[in-house]
């Protein structure tokens, strides 16, 4: 006899019905990832950043709801991870990366704390060149200040008030872009990253809260450890959260912090 024919106890028919009973419960779980997933493509438009050599970036751009020119906004950057490295202007705001995009653009921010959004997309080995103990800027990191400078030609930014932030490979990046443009930034917050300590100099002109989780199996705490004793040996203004046990995927629990949107907002170059 087929197992098909057999009773509610064979194996296969049983979990075949458990699957089917659950799969509307499994596809409620969903909804809200898809749909903040579908969302984020609506709310933060395609573009390319392309410069005089012809150099490109693709990036993502979120412009308040009731944008209004006479006004000012602060400007959010975005460093994705690695897993949003590539050319269709996609990966940078899908999965995880998604996480710290949703905080500073959803409606409980912006109201407080309205803001554009920018979110460049990188190939190849993204933000950085290697070694991870002494990264140094791509040359689409660098293309960053320049679609930077764009922006801020286009829309009505408070120049006084750009920010970065940006997980994993962004976090290396978020340091390295401060390295790079050391006037520029009126505060960063890089996630599970690191840092070339020979730039400390460069860095601590610009106040960051670093965040990363003891546990972090892909970047290794003491790359942070390593920077922020750094920074606070050369008298620069950093704060340092690291999570107990935690490992790499932080941001969930980075974008829980009840004093990270105010802290960044009030700082001003």
């Amino acid at each position: 006899m087929s197992c098909l024919r057999r009773s509610l106890s064979c194996p296969v028919e049983s979990t075949m019905r458990k699957t089917i009973f659950f799969l509307p419960f499994l596809l409620v779980l969903l909804m809200p990832t898809i749909s903040r997933g579908q969302e984020r493509e609506k709310i933060l438009s395609p573009h390319t950043f392309r410069n005089a050599k012809n150099e490109t970036l693709p990036y993502r751009l979120f412009v308040p709801q009731n944008y209004d020119r006479k006004k000012k906004y602060p400007l959010v950057v975005y460093l994705h991870g690695g897993g949003g490295v590539g050319d269709d202007n996609l990966k940078q705001i899908k999965g995880g990366n998604g996480s710290l995009i949703d905080f500073f653009t959803q409606s409980e921010t912006q109201t407080r704390y309205p803001a554009l959004v920018v979110a460049p997309q990188s190939n190849g080995d993204g933000w950085i060149e290697r070694p991870l103990d002494r990264p140094s800027p791509t040359r689409q990191l660098k293309l960053v200040g320049e679609l930077i400078d764009e922006l801020r030609r286009t829309y009505s930014i408070d120049g006084k008030r750009l920010y970065v932030a940006g997980q994993s490979l962004g976090g290396f990046g978020t340091f390295a872009i401060v390295a790079e443009f050391p006037k520029l930034f009126a505060a960063g917050v890089p996630l599970c990253g690191g840092a070339d300590e020979s730039k400390v100099l460069s860095i601590i002109k610009t106040p960051l809260w670093v965040f990363h989780g003891e546990k972090d199996e892909a970047v290794p705490v003491d790359s942070s450890r390593r920077i922020v004793a750094a920074i606070r040996k050369a008298k620069g203004p950093v704060k340092y959260t690291e999570y107990a046990g935690e490992g790499h995927n932080i941001w969930l629990r980075v974008v829980k912090e009840p004093e990270l949107l105010s802290w960044l907002f009030a700082q001003h170059r």
